[in-house]
């Protein structure tokens, strides 16, 4: 198809706009006060998005003429981009401000190989919690058809269909507020705007909630025997037992924010890398969507903010200064060196440094150019810098978006080297040496015994480079997948720590840590025990399991008995080592549980049976169930299932003395 060019009224917009901050609405209703303004309304028709499409997020194809009335955000990205991923609060954002005037539709066209795959693009909408529909551009198709031409980049549809303009970058929030709010203002004076909710069918329905979610890196403490996992998408750390999974600390509340406060209290949003000062029990965590580093302290239980402000700096290539005060962008990984704190600041495509004594922070190495170009550490520069390790003499760097190795020199006066890799569009699957060495997306690296272990993420494999012949080879992995023994699958594996003869792997994707003797290279799978100690009740938080409102039931006065029965999916049992947990709650009068009704029960035989007793009227029984529940052979993956039964019960003079309660746990949809 033919590419379309057309004139951006959002270019000159933003000239217009300068620094101006615009005030978003402030009606209940979400409608906007008229203002006198130009018209933002477009003149040519925009092409309809093509046949043969993949949709996500949606269960059917979707298209322009359709969607007649809302305003169409088009939002052209890849998932590996780090500038991508910024500008998904905005959307959201957006999204809310307008729920019911604007369709925003996600195009992924991916640069990488990898990221062509439909199931890899799901995973990558659940791990960025995604609600809007989504199109799998694997050939290019939509992006050739608007003109797209950098991720990530934005096409606005009026609601007649008409093009508006496009922008490319970063920070859209202000910009699309102001036009679409023209655009809603003006077609709801024409009586134009359709306000008709449009029903999705979303990606996360249905599923099942993991022990872990997206774990993206991990830190093995081998003097103490722990590990702390980044619970990435349940925005905590976990603290286990390395041998044995039992969790002993659990840092975060799980909610989504921004707060400082003891582990119960604190909120973290989505973090990445740690490092741990051992001696002082202090662990830094890379706090990657609050743009900020928290300092754990493990002996208070107690979390601070000691760099960022909460919000992503847009400077480059970035100022230096007290670490409260100054604004990061996207910390995913640290090290610790001396009492110096090295981060991998990947959103402005640099190294940054703070100092643990003064609290000084500011850029180390990387002009904030994205590219791979060698040389003193100021005017070199790096390409989404994702992962770190050293040998005490230099630092290596998983240089993801180049996937690419890199060496940055510790000494004053230093430099920047590249062990392999050779540009922003150059990755594959590749062993050998030097110049031939292709990765794909790497995320972790570790240094171990003279080799770096390398997370080859996009691969879904392990990779081990030697620093000074510049040789990777494979270790383990191949196709995304899940199994364990001598010849384990992985699935976009993030993190990597070395201990005690063993490999620690986050093994994002599949929500788990993967444990390889270095030895044998054998492989298992971690699983943990003792994490429902640190979850909230549902008396404690709003209730996200699955609600099942059941047909009304008739029982007798008198004396009787609740018989439950809860059955696990083919190929999954009951963990016997996690408590399943049940509480239950009256709505009226009519029914008495005995007092042992609240019961947690480690490996459960059902049916359970609960005595009560029936008194004439009506009432509401409605039952908290908490299931953990894993694969039953190789018992590789453990879930959780919440889920509520709510049952109207009449209590008559005749019928049965017992209230049969069947609840199924539905097949997960895990493509392990």
């Amino acid at each position: 198809m033919r590419r379309l060019r057309f004139l951006f009224v959002l270019v000159l917009l933003l000239a217009a706009l300068g620094c101006q901050a615009i005030e978003p609405p402030t009606s209940n209703e979400g409608t906007i006060e008229p203002t006198p303004e130009k018209s933002y309304a477009g003149t040519t028709p925009a092409p309809e998005f093509g046949e043969k499409l993949i949709w996500l997020n949606t269960d059917r194809p979707l298209s322009l003429a359709q969607l007649r009335g809302k305003v169409v955000l088009l939002d052209f990205w890849t998932y590996g981009c780090i500038n991508c991923i910024h500008v998904i609060p905005d959307l959201k954002k957006l999204e809310e401000q307008y729920a019911a005037e604007l369709v925003v539709i996600g195009v992924h066209s991916a640069k990488f190989t990898n990221e062509k795959d439909t199931e890899n693009i799901r995973q990558i909408i659940l791990r960025y919690e995604l609600e809007h529909p989504v199109i799998n551009d694997r050939d290019f198709q939509v992006w050739q058809t608007f003109g797209a031409e950098a991720w990530p980049t934005f096409v606005l549809i009026d609601p007649a269909g008409n093009y508006v303009g496009h922008h490319s970058g970063e920070g859209i929030y202000d910009l699309f507020d102001q036009v679409i709010g023209g655009l809603v203002r003006e077609f709801d004076a024409k009586g134009e705007i359709d306000r008709t909710p449009l029903t999705l069918k979303l990606e996360k329905e249905g599923l099942p909630q993991t022990v872990l979610a997206f774990p993206g890196k991990v830190l093995a403490d081998g003097s103490n025997n722990r590990l702390f996992i980044a619970d990435t998408n349940h925005n905590r750390i976990v603290v286990v037992d390395a041998a044995t999974g039992e969790v002993q600390q659990v840092i975060g509340n799980g909610a989504a924010g921004f707060g400082d406060g003891a582990f119960g209290v604190a909120r973290f949003f989505h973090p990445q890398g740690m490092a741990l000062d051992a001696g002082k029990a202090v662990l830094y965590v890379a706090d990657t969507e609050n743009h900020a580093i928290r300092r754990v302290d493990l002996n208070t239980q107690q979390v601070e903010t000691i760099a960022g402000t909460g919000e992503q700096t847009r400077m480059y290539p970035g100022e230096s200064g007290p670490g409260t005060r100054i604004a990061l962008n996207s910390p995913w990984d640290l090290q610790l060196i001396s009492g110096e704190l090295f981060i991998a600041m990947a959103g402005s495509h640099q190294l940054w440094v703070m100092n643990l004594e003064d609290a000084l922070i500011g850029p180390y190495a990387g002009s904030g150019r994205e590219a791979l170009t060698d040389g003193p550490l100021t005017s070199a520069a790096l390409n989404q810098p994702s992962g770190l390790a050293t040998d005490g003499q230099r630092l290596y760097v998983a240089d993801s978006e180049a996937s690419a190795i890199r060496t940055v020199d510790l000494a004053s006066g230093g430099s920047v080297g590249t062990i392999v890799g050779t540009g922003l569009f150059d990755f594959g699957d590749v062993d050998g040496v030097g110049d031939d060495v292709r990765l794909q997306h790497p995320l972790g690296v570790v240094y171990y015994e003279g080799k770096l272990y390398v997370a080859d993420t996009y691969n879904s494999k392990l990779k081990v480079i030697e620093p000074e012949g510049r040789t990777a080879t494979t270790l383990l992995g191949g196709e995304p997948g899940w199994r364990d023994g001598p010849s384990p699958l992985f699935y976009e594996p993030g993190g990597l720590a070395i201990a005690n003869g063993k490999l620690y792997i986050a093994d994002t994707n599949n929500h788990s840590i993967r444990i390889v003797d270095l030895t044998t290279l054998e492989t298992r799978t971690l699983t943990l025990t003792g994490i429902e100690r640190f979850m909230a009740s549902a008396e404690e938080e709003n209730f996200r399991g699955q609600v099942i409102e059941m047909e009304a039931m008739e029982v007798r006065e008198g004396k009787g008995e609740i018989v439950l029965n809860v059955m696990v999916p083919e190929g999954y049992k009951i963990n016997a080592f996690a408590p399943f947990n049940m509480e239950w709650t009256v709505d009226g009068n009519a029914i008495i549980l005995a007092t042992d009704a609240n019961r947690s029960i480690i490996d459960p035989a059902f049916p359970l049976t609960l005595e009560a007793t029936f008194k004439s009227g009506e009432s509401t029984l409605t039952t908290d169930l908490l299931i953990y529940y894993c694969e039953a052979i190789k018992e590789s993956v453990c879930l959780i299932q919440q889920a509520r039964l709510i049952v109207p019960l009449q209590v008559t003079s005749s019928g049965n003395t017992t209230i049969e309660l069947d609840y199924a746990i539905p097949l997960p949809d895990l493509d392990f």
